[in-house]
């Protein structure tokens, strides 16, 4: 499977959806992030561009890279008509690849799961380095599986926050580690299906 191959599958998968004037962000980053002053934030695998206009509007200069260019370009169009184009910048990136330039109060990467080859550790740890002194890694991941989600292996595992910052290999003098958990809520999916969901979630500060 080729780069072409992940970027025409993830193409595929937005311009079935109808694009969404007011795409919601994710639980765990309004969670987390509300209480963190604004700064440079960015955005890995931002698809339909609720948590980059959610961060956008709460005074954030926003990066927000995905490998599709439907999401991309979708999420750049609304940003101008939101008023919001300065503060947001959308890229098409695939991380397997290149990784956008620039240095960051926060990185966010919620649900960063794909079919296609991608070095996840070393995006997360190249995010990681990226990270100015005191800027915060936020790292969502399923826990569990939705009933519509596109991946529906009964054999999946689920790795743990731990799990996942211990294949990191970051210094343990330079990260914290502030959050590890796996917490639960009730998700909405498309057709307004609700089912409980698990969050893996993991929050790593780097020394200031």
């Amino acid at each position: 499977m080729t780069t072409t191959d992940a970027a025409a599958f993830w193409d595929g998968l937005y311009a079935d959806r109808p694009a969404t004037a007011e795409p919601r962000p994710n639980v765990r980053l309004t969670e987390i992030a509300s209480s963190l002053p604004p700064g440079d934030a960015l955005d890995l695998g931002c698809g339909s561009g609720g948590d980059a206009l959610w961060l956008a509007r709460q005074g954030w200069r926003v990066t927000a890279v995905d490998i599709s260019a439907v999401a991309v370009k979708r999420l750049a169009a609304r940003a101008r008509e939101l008023g919001l184009g300065d503060r947001i910048t959308a890229a098409r990136h695939d991380l397997h690849h290149s990784f956008p330039d620039g240095q960051f109060n926060l990185v966010s990467a919620h649900y960063l799961h794909t079919p296609y080859p991608l070095d996840r550790p070393a995006a997360l740890r190249t995010a990681a380095h990226r990270l100015r002194p005191g800027g915060r890694l936020l790292v969502v991941d399923h826990g569990s599986t939705a009933p519509w989600s596109w991946d529906q292996d009964p054999a999946a595992r689920f790795p743990t926050p731990h799990e996942v910052a211990a294949g990191l290999g970051l210094d343990g003098t330079g990260w914290t580690i502030e959050r590890a958990d796996a917490p639960r809520r009730i998700a909405e999916g498309p057709g307004g299906r609700t089912a409980e969901v698990t969050d893996h979630v993991l929050l790593i500060r780097r020394a200031a």
